[in-house]
């Protein structure tokens, strides 16, 4: 198994990062803004759309200002299965998101590629956090196809 691993401080509380990563408003304010579901309950499911597809994920865990997890359940084949999870702590006046989208059967292509644009998108949560504004697929950083 390979996860993709990332680290960013926001500066802004941890409770404000919680909202964009469980409310829909907060979702299309940094990921992308082809986004529905209910992500603030147990068992809620989150779709989010890109011109390429997208993924579904279901809502395992909820610790308020302290953790988010969802688990793929529809989406590309390499996806489905993984998990994807936040953690959140304070460090002095920052909040510090470890990221882990987790269970990839193998590094695939793909992997890289996703883990490129889960660093653009953890940006843009950083930013919406800290200024208000993110930068959500379609307005997000366009990289190279991963073929």
């Amino acid at each position: 198994m390979a996860d993709i691993l990332h680290r960013v401080g926001i500066e802004s509380p941890a409770a404000e990062v919680y909202t964009a990563l469980t409310t829909v408003e907060g979702l299309t304010g940094w990921w992308t803004t082809d986004t529905q579901g209910e992500g603030d309950g147990l068992g809620g499911v989150l779709c989010f759309r890109f011109e390429a597809g997208g993924f579904d994920m279901k809502v395992t865990e909820l610790r308020p200002a302290e953790r988010v997890r969802w688990e793929v359940i529809d989406g590309p084949e390499e996806w489905i299965g993984t998990h994807v999870d936040w953690n959140l702590a304070r460090s002095g006046d920052r909040t510090v998101v470890l990221f882990k989208h987790e269970g990839w059967r193998e590094p695939v292509a793909f992997m890289h590629h996703c883990s490129t644009k889960w660093a653009t998108y953890l940006m843009s949560l950083k930013s919406l956090a800290e200024t208000g504004k993110g930068a959500p697929h379609p307005h997000d950083v366009k990289i190279d196809d991963w073929d």
